[in-house]
C-alpha cells in the first residue's frame, strides 16, 4: 500500500520531534521514500545527522542555501512528494500555516506546495486548547489540511492533557489510510455542477441567485482527493477552483448545458449548480435605458435547458450514479421525493434553503433514493461533501463486483 510513495517530513521544534525517528523508520520498512526539511527550532531536539541516517537522503534547513536552492530548490521539494507530513506540528507552525506565512524552509514549502499536507500537533495542553490555536484549527480545517490530533497524557512540562503528539504508529497507520482512501476513485470519472447560472437582460443585468458555490466546489474537491477524474463546471462565484480538478467557468443555463454535454460520458455526476429556472427570451444588445416616469420594460421569460433530465437521459453516456440537489423553502422532504420521481436520477440531496443556507458554510441535507430518506445532521458543507462522495464511492465499488 505504501510502497513507493513519497513523503516530505517537516520537524518543527517540539519535543516531541524525537517521534519523527521511529516514523521514518517503520515508514522506510514499507518502501516509503522519505525527504525531511528540519526547522531551526527542530534542531534543537534532533539533529540533521540522525534525520539523514534514517532517510538515506540529504537533510534541508536553510530557505537561502545556495546549494540546496541549486540542487533541489523548495519548489520542487514540496511538489515531489505524494503527502506532506508536518510531525511535530508546533503551535507557532500552526499559526504561521494558517495566517499564511512563508519565512523559512518548512512554512515557504508548505505554501508552494500542490500536494496533500498531513499535521500531527503536539504543545502544552493549555496551549492546545487556547482560542488562537483553536482559531488557526479551523482556518487549517477550511484550507483543506488533514490533521491527526494529539492525545491525552502526561507532557514533558509536567503537566498533564491533550497534547500528547500522536505515536509514529498512529501516523504511519493516518498516511496509510490517506493513500487507501485517495485512490478510492482512481479511474472514475466525475462531473459535477457548481455555483448559479446569470441569465443575461442586456450586457449590464441580468437574473441570478444566491448560490455561493461552495457545496459544489467541495463535491469536486471531495471526487479529487479520492482519486477521481473531475470536471467542474461552474458558473460566476467567488470560490476558488479546487486543485486536481478540471475547472470549465460557464455564465447561463445554456453555456453549462453545453458544457455537461462535451464533457460526457463519465461514471458519475452530480449536479449541485443552482440553475435559473428561466432565461430571458431575448438579451438587448444595449443597455435598457431608464426613462423617467415611464413603465418599467417588460421581460419575456423562457424555461431554462433540464440539466438534470439531459444528463439522466444520455443513453449510453449516462453515468452509473446521478445526484441531483432540490433547494426548497417548504415541504422539502415532499418535494424531493417527486423530484427524484420526475427526473429518474439516482439520488436527490434536499436542503431547506429558507435560512442562511446560500452562501453560508454549513448545510442540513436529506439524502433521498429509492430506499427511502436519510436526514443528515447540520454540518460543514465540505463534510456533507466529503460524506457524499464517499457514499458515492461505496455505491461505484459494489457497482463493479
Amino acid at each position: 500500500m505504501l510502497k513507493g510513495k513519497r513523503i516530505l517530513l517537516i520537524v518543527a521544534g517540539g519535543i516531541a520531534a524525537y517521534k519523527c525517528l521511529e516514523l521514518i523508520r517503520r515508514l522506510r520498512d514499507e518502501g516509503v521514500r522519505v525527504r525531511a526539511i528540519l526547522t531551526e527550532a527542530g534542531a534543537q531536539f534532533v539533529t540533521p545527522l540522525s534525520l539523514a541516517s534514517l532517510t538515506g537522503d540529504k537533510v534541508y534547513t536553510d530557505l537561502f542555501s545556495l546549494t540546496d536552492e541549486n540542487e533541489m530548490g523548495h519548489i520542487r521539494l514540496s511538489r515531489e512528494a505524494d503527502l506532506v507530513v508536518v510531525a511535530p506540528a508546533t503551535a507557532d507552525l500552526l499559526a504561521k500555516m494558517a495566517a499564511g506565512l512563508s519565512n523559512d524552509l518548512a512554512t515557504t514549502a508548505l505554501m508552494a506546495t500542490d500536494k496533500p499536507v498531513l499535521v500531527a500537533p503536539s504543545m502544552n495542553a493549555r496551549m492546545w486548547s487556547h482560542p488562537a490555536t483553536q482559531r488557526n484549527l479551523a482556518q487549517l480545517d477550511a484550507d483543506g489540511i488533514l490533521r491527526i490530533d494529539p492525545a491525552h497524557g502526561g507532557l514533558a512540562c509536567g503537566e498533564e492533557g491533550v497534547g500528547r503528539m500522536a505515536e509514529a504508529a498512529q501516523i504511519r497507520d493516518a498516511i496509510a489510510n490517506y493513500f487507501a482512501s485517495s485512490e478510492r476513485l482512481k479511474g472514475v470519472r466525475a462531473l459535477v455542477t457548481s455555483g448559479p447560472t446569470f441569465e443575461a437582460i442586456d450586457p449590464i443585468r441580468y437574473i441570478a441567485n444566491r448560490s455561493s458555490g461552495k457545496q459544489g466546489h467541495a463535491i469536486a474537491d471531495a471526487c479529487a482527493r479520492l482519486g477521481a477524474e473531475v470536471t467542474l463546471i461552474t458558473g460566476p462565484t467567488s470560490e476558488p477552483d479546487p486543485h486536481g480538478v478540471a475547472v470549465l467557468h460557464i455564465e447561463s443555463a445554456a453555456e453549462m448545458i453545453a458544457a455537461c454535454d462535451r464533457s460526457l460520458p463519465v461514471d458519475m455526476a452530480f449536479c449541485a449548480a443552482a440553475v435559473c429556472d428561466w432565461g430571458v427570451a431575448e438579451t438587448r444588445p444595449n443597455k435598457i435605458k431608464k426613462v423617467d416616469g415611464g413603465e418599467p420594460p417588460a421581460i419575456k421569460l423562457i424555461p431554462n435547458p433540464d440539466i438534470l433530465a439531459h444528463i439522466v437521459d444520455a443513453g449510453n453516456r449516462r453515468p452509473r450514479l446521478v445526484v441531483g440537489f432540490a433547494a426548497e423553502t417548504d415541504s422539502v422532504i415532499d418535494n424531493a421525493k417527486a423530484k427524484l420521481a420526475r427526473k429518474n436520477c439516482d439520488w436527490i440531496v434536499a436542503n431547506d434553503v429558507s435560512g442562511g443556507t446560500m452562501g453560508g458554510t454549513d448545510n442540513r441535507v436529506h439524502l433521498v433514493t429509492q430506499s427511502g430518506v436519510e436526514d443528515w445532521p447540520r454540518l460543514d458543507k465540505r463534510e456533507v461533501a466529503r460524506r457524499l462522495v464517499n457514499r458515492a464511492a461505496s455505491v461505484l465499488a459494489e457497482q463493479a463486483q
